[in-house]
Formats: structure tokens, sequence, C-alpha cells
């Protein structure tokens, strides 16, 4: 997927090349006709136009929802919560959009509780999220689940600010 888009990038700034010069260029390889500083971009301007094509992958892109990854829990829960929704809706459409596109869950817990059973907990939050998605359209071979149960948190301390942390299913797109 993103050598499919470093791909379209780097031919969009190929056909840019290739196109007819801009007045700046013009300017300068025909000495006859000054430039001026009101015909050259702003520096603000530049960077702004700079910084939208490269921020073209809206999974990366900090001011997407897509860029959010996870989903949090009650204590003991794999009940998906109304304030995850939007963001869940949003992965989902972007899944059905790009089929070639694939994500894996991944669930966790807090460190409270046997590994067996907060493996199943994890796996549950984890199905949690997959039934969401394929409630709203999502192809079940687009979505693999996996449970970490306590193996991998977010937070190492050990009192509630931190098992808030790790109560959670990631979403994790294949290739990143």
């Amino acid at each position: 997927m993103k050598k499919l888009m470093l791909s379209a990038l780097l031919l969009s700034f190929l056909a840019a090349c290739a196109s007819t010069p801009t007045k700046e260029k013009a300017a300068v390889e025909d000495k006859s006709v000054p430039a001026t500083a009101a015909e050259a971009p702003a520096p603000a301007q530049a960077q702004a136009a700079v910084s939208q094509e490269v921020a073209v992958n809206p999974l990366t892109d900090p001011n997407n929802i897509l860029s959010k990854r996870s989903v949090y829990y009650d204590f003991d829960s794999s009940a998906v919560k109304d304030e995850y929704k939007p963001m869940i809706e949003a992965h989902a459409k972007y899944l059905i959009a790009h089929p070639d596109a694939k994500v894996t869950l991944q669930g966790n817990t807090d460190e409270r509780g046997s590994r067996e059973y907060n493996l199943a907990l994890g796996q549950r939050r984890a199905d949690s999220v997959k039934q969401f998605m394929t409630v709203l359209g999502v192809p079940g071979k687009q979505i693999e689940t996996v449970s970490f149960g306590e193996e991998k948190p977010k937070a190492t301390c050990h009192d509630e600010s931190c098992w808030k942390q790790n109560r959670r299913t990631d979403i994790v797109y294949q290739g990143e």
C-alpha cells in the first residue's frame, strides 16, 4: 500500500516537472523578464503546499481521525464505548474503500487477572471491534484478531492510571 502511494506521489511530481515552465522559471530562462517578489509564493504558502502533498496518507495524518488507533475499555469489559464508535466507523469506511488494506486488531488487558483470563478478555475485546466493523460492511478477510493479554502494556506502573491505558484494542494496518 505504501509503495502504491509513494509511486503515485512520485508520478505526480514527475508530471509537474514535465509541464510548462512557471513564470518564475520563464523569468530565469528569459533574462528580459524580471521575476518579482509578488510573483513568488510566500514561504508559508510554499510550506503549506508541500505539507499537503506529503500528508497524502490519511492513516498517518495527525489531523485525521484515522490516525487514532486505540479503543479503551472499562475494567473487566469488552463493550465498545460510544466515544470510540466514530473512530471505528472511520476505519471501517477506509477498509471498505481500500479492499487491499488489512488490519490486525490487537486485544490487550491490564495486569490484573490470570494469564488465561487476560488472554480470553483480550480476544473478546479484539472480537468486539471486529464485529462492529463487519456489521458496518468490512469483509472478514480484511480483519485479523489477536490477543496479547497483559503482555504488551502501554504503561508499566501498577495503579489505575496505567491500567486504564492497558485495557485496549489497537488497530494496526498491515505493512506499518
